[in-house]
């Protein structure tokens, strides 16, 4: 597996109803929240897809592009994994696999960019996801397309959790030593954004 059968996804399609407002285009030192993710997966992927429900707040680089859930209502992120999966349909690319990042979390790693692209290679498992600690990372992970179906036939009768939908079709770990505690900081609130201004000064 290689990055040109990836296809680099951050996942924007949430209300933002703890921060108030679009939380994506809150600025963090010079750059907004999405602009950092972006900044991190263009080094690493050919091309990117932000799933957003609202009018385009990216634009202007000729290799990320973006979408609205194919479902509307704001049903969670299985739907903008699925959206991804029939973007790339839709537009005929030659992906195999979506990974996917939270738009919301400035300060992860760029090596666990590497570990997602690469978790599958001795593996025949369809779908993986980081996890440190004790917690599962539902939004850092790697899907397989061959996953669409499935993924579409149960969205239509009711899941919406990642957790229980992962759990239902099988996924594999990726153990990471977290010993960055700002790693995986998601900013939900104002109170959170202030946090993060804190680590960047």
């Amino acid at each position: 597996m290689t990055e040109n059968n990836i296809l680099g996804v951050i996942l924007a399609g949430g209300k933002s109803k703890r921060f108030g407002n679009d939380k994506t285009i809150a600025k963090l030192g010079n750059k907004t929240l999405l602009d950092h993710t972006i900044s991190k997966l263009e080094k690493n992927f050919k091309e990117i897809l932000i799933i957003e429900n609202k009018e385009k707040t990216f634009q202007g680089k000729k290799n990320v592009f973006s979408t609205k859930d194919i479902i509307e209502g704001h049903l969670g992120p299985l739907v903008g994994v699925l959206s991804a999966m029939e973007w790339i349909k839709e537009n005929k690319k030659n992906y195999n696999w979506v990974a996917t990042f939270p738009c919301d979390t400035p300060f992860f790693n760029e090596n666990l960019v590497d570990k997602i692209k690469d978790c599958s290679i001795n593996s025949p498992k369809k779908l993986f996801f980081l996890k440190s600690g004790n917690r599962r990372h539902n939004i850092f992970g790697l899907w397989s397309l061959k996953l669409k179906d499935i993924l579409l036939e149960d969205i239509n009768n009711g899941h919406r959790k990642v957790e229980e939908w992962a759990n239902k079709v099988g996924s594999e770990i990726i153990e990471i030593n977290d010993e960055n505690d700002y790693n995986f900081l998601n900013i939900n609130t104002k109170e959170d954004l202030e946090k993060a201004k804190k680590k960047i000064k």
